[in-house]
């Protein structure tokens, strides 16, 4: 498979448990909204989707972790995952996991990497 990546920001936007960038991608002929956040150092993706109902977590724009900054959290429902692995720990969804994306960071850049249709 072919795969192709694509900026979703710099590095230096993202500080470790802060707040996250939102951007979008297009599956299956959607477009749906996602976001990348920085935890213990490493940078990881997701839809930003509620595993419960699929409502965005954010409710102000990338706002995406808990007071205490352990973990994602869903504003609508409480539902909280774990920012590394997108399992729900906690809430009405628990067991679940959050969508996540293959993301990469180099060179001071954050990339989102895509399978390219042939």
């Amino acid at each position: 498979m072919v795969e192709a990546e694509r900026v979703i920001c710099e590095s230096s936007v993202l500080a470790d448990a802060g707040n996250g960038v939102r951007f979008e991608i297009q599956r299956y002929g959607e477009t749906l909204p996602a976001f990348v956040i920085r935890f213990d150092g490493r940078v990881f993706g997701y839809i930003n989707a509620c595993a419960h109902v699929p409502v965005e977590l954010d409710w102000m724009e990338g706002d995406f972790f808990d007071a205490d900054q352990r973990y994602l959290v869903c504003a609508t429902h409480g539902a909280r995952y774990e920012p590394d692995t997108g399992y729900c720990v906690a809430g009405p969804c628990a067991g679940a996991r959050l969508r996540p994306l293959k993301v990469l960071e180099r060179d001071g850049q954050v990339f989102l990497v895509e399978p390219v249709e042939r």
